[in-house]
């Protein structure tokens, strides 16, 4: 029908539009915290586009369901509001014949978020913290800004560098403050750069510089020059091992484990193509926009049915996470609002009807 080829063709333009207005917004002020840490050295320069990568990738299914639900409501309620439905609906068509071309579009997307939630996004999650722990296990100084003191994380030293330059990415203008036995030991070189022994172990190597060692608050301070200074800042790295938190299990591990936290992550999985359907379906009637009122109270409404669906569902998954309630119990919630959704369709289907008429509609008294 006519009137199915344009609601999908705006419902997909929509959604694109919404999606990336929601994907522009989240990834921006993750990427301006993540560029204000890697200005203060706390993590390497070419780690920021990584970790924004697999951080998309592992929202990626709460904002595609987000942009379902707002992209079905903004269209149906245009529709409402420039009086076309009541021209499909004095030209016979029911508010019911809307939901196949809702859900036509809906589904393949509702698929999509499976996919990602059930494999895509474990897999970003697991990746990430594992590319996470590996930068944080090599030493600090790999992660220095030229013009920025950065302490190691033992907090006994103290690096800074002015620029990178010269072969091998070899640094100039090098401070180090060493403080370890009690002592604080200061050097000062022209170059300095990184490399390692025969024991795999990193060394950093100074050249023309000086050093002084003493302890505080003691003028016997020691005083030397040296051509070539070699200090040792981190031992043989070892592989990472993957995270075993529930978020980067892959999805085939959750399966037929006795593990409650596990158990709630697999049913926390299943539930992001389902909410995406049942909210694409509870869209539908709570886009109704009566055209003489002008007030968009609908809007108000979906947002605060958004919210406690989702927070419904979160806090179910917390309670079989407790071991407090079973897998299926987040299956009642989806059938509960998927209930609402349904009656008030019928509701929509009759608006004309008094609340009385209405009741005895619902209870087949006719």
């Amino acid at each position: 029908m006519v009137f199915r080829r344009s609601l999908t063709r705006e419902l997909t333009f929509t959604a694109l539009g919404v999606f990336v207005v929601l994907l522009a917004i989240i990834l921006s002020t993750q990427a301006i915290n993540l560029l204000g840490r890697a200005a203060e050295g706390q993590i390497a320069n070419e780690a920021v586009t990584a970790l924004i990568g697999f951080w998309a990738l592992g929202l990626f299914p709460l904002l595609m369901i987000l942009t379902v639900f707002v992209s079905v409501l903004v269209v149906m309620t245009r529709i409402w509001r420039d009086h076309e439905m009541a021209v499909w609906l004095s030209s016979g068509l029911a508010l019911r014949d809307w939901v196949w071309p809702i859900m036509r579009f809906t589904i393949p997307l509702a698929l999509m978020v499976g996919i990602v939630s059930l494999f895509i996004a474990p897999w970003a999650e697991q990746r990430s913290q594992v590319y996470a722990e590996i930068l944080k296990r090599r030493e600090e100084i790999s992660a220095i800004s030229p013009g920025v003191f950065k302490e190691s994380g033992s907090g006994s030293k103290v690096y800074f560098i002015e620029s990178y330059g010269g072969e091998h990415g070899a640094a100039t203008k090098i401070f180090m403050q060493d403080m370890s036995d009690g002592k604080v030991a200061s050097i000062l070189a022209k170059r300095g750069y990184i490399t390692a022994n025969e024991d795999n172990e990193r060394v950093l190597v100074l050249e023309d510089g000086q050093r002084y060692v003493g302890e505080p608050g003691q003028s016997d301070y020691e005083v030397g020059s040296f051509k070539h200074y070699s200090v040792i800042i981190g031992g043989n790295q070892k592989l990472v091992t993957p995270p075993n938190n529930r978020q980067a299990q892959p999805s085939s591990a959750l399966l037929g484990s006795s593990d409650p936290a596990l158990r709630s992550e697999l049913v926390w999985r299943l539930s992001m193509p389902l909410s995406c359907l049942v909210l694409a379906l509870l869209a539908i009637p709570l886009s109704y926009y009566n055209p003489r009122s002008g007030h968009a109270h609908n809007l108000v409404v979906a947002l605060v049915a958004f919210f406690l669906y989702q927070n419904s569902l979160t806090l179910v998954r917390n309670w079989i996470t407790q071991g407090k309630v079973g897998m299926a119990s987040i299956l009642l919630v989806h059938v509960i609002v998927l209930i609402i959704s349904v009656l008030l369709l019928k509701y929509r289907d009759r608006p004309a009807n008094t609340m009385r008429q209405t009741l005895k509609f619902f209870l087949h008294k006719h």
